[in-house]
């Protein structure tokens, strides 16, 4: 059993992401963009990060692929995809790298579904939350039996609700 911490739009916060990756023991930490830090901040050396609108430009890579267990998990921002007004342009770029899960940021809005080829997943902020209206972030666990289970927490460490995904 693998598990991910999946965070994005934090702007600029340090304190509070050091927090998230402490209160868990991830195998994996994944940030979807706009961290507004360096690539030299302390606090994302073991953090996949890529890079979003926010964010200076050529300190992250625009995408990621890592595959967990042989999941193949895409990291993206959203911002290049237009995720803000639908998900097709993001799929697209998803069968193209032949991803199983998609996790983007951006709109900084909850969003965790799935289609016929991918599983989406948007964590929220945990810095300007639009829905819900509090700071948030993923915790995700992957089994031996490729079921993918997706968990919404509170940045006080507080877990909201959760579901479950067969890959």
């Amino acid at each position: 059993m693998k598990e991910i911490i999946v965070m994005s739009d934090s702007h600029g916060l340090v304190h509070e992401i050091a927090e998230i990756c402490n209160r868990h023991e991830a195998d994996f930490i994944f940030h979807c963009g706009d961290s507004e830090l360096s690539r030299e901040e302390k606090v994302l050396q073991n953090i996949t990060t890529v890079e979003g609108n926010c964010d200076q430009f050529d300190q992250f890579n625009q995408d990621e692929i890592v595959v967990v267990e042989g999941v193949r998990f895409l990291i993206t921002h959203g911002h290049l995809y237009n995720v803000k007004q639908q998900l097709s342009t993001l799929s697209y770029r998803a069968s193209e790298l032949e991803s199983d899960v998609v996790c983007f940021g951006h709109s900084h809005v909850v969003y965790a579904e799935q289609d016929n080829e991918h599983v989406y997943i948007n964590p929220g902020s945990i810095r300007i939350p639009r829905s819900p209206a509090y700071p948030t972030y993923v915790v995700l666990t992957l089994d031996n039996d490729q079921q993918l289970t997706w968990s919404l927490w509170s940045v006080d460490g507080e877990k909201v609700t959760s579901k479950v995904f067969e890959l």
